[in-house]
């Protein structure tokens, strides 16, 4: 192999990370529940981008460490709470939503992110809208 091949092979894997196009992204949440008169949307950031992977195709060739299928996920967040309008006394009106301050290329973390993307995904509301 060439010097200049085995020099750009060693930066992408070096540097690659820094391809990576993850940041928080404007989002809207609609979001209703049975008892209330009104669905509520929520304008708030999440994660979204595109994050360096390995191809695992050669996992049997290469060390652990070298392969790596990370997702943009949240670094920095916060929780906001919104208060749905429209809902008897007995109900409790209030509905909390993660806000991303800042996002990272990591592993997926169970403890407050979905990792399966949904075929499906309805984000629409039933009931007459408010805009929070």
């Amino acid at each position: 192999m060439s010097p200049f091949f085995m020099m750009s092979l060693l930066f992408g894997l070096t540097f690659g990370q820094t391809a990576s196009v993850c940041a928080p992204s404007e989002y809207t949440i609609h979001v209703e529940k049975r008892e209330c008169a009104y669905c509520l949307a929520i304008n708030t950031t999440i994660c979204a981008g595109f994050c360096m992977t390995r191809d695992s195709n050669g996992k049997k060739l290469l060390l652990k460490s070298a392969l790596s299928q990370n997702v943009c996920t949240y670094k920095e967040m916060l929780y906001q709470t919104a208060l749905i309008p429209g809902c008897p006394h007995h109900t409790i009106p209030y509905y909390s939503y993660p806000v991303a301050i800042s996002c990272k290329c990591g592993k997926c973390n169970t403890d407050y992110s979905d990792c399966v993307h949904e075929k499906v995904r309805t984000n629409y509301c039933t009931k007459p809208q408010k805009l929070c």
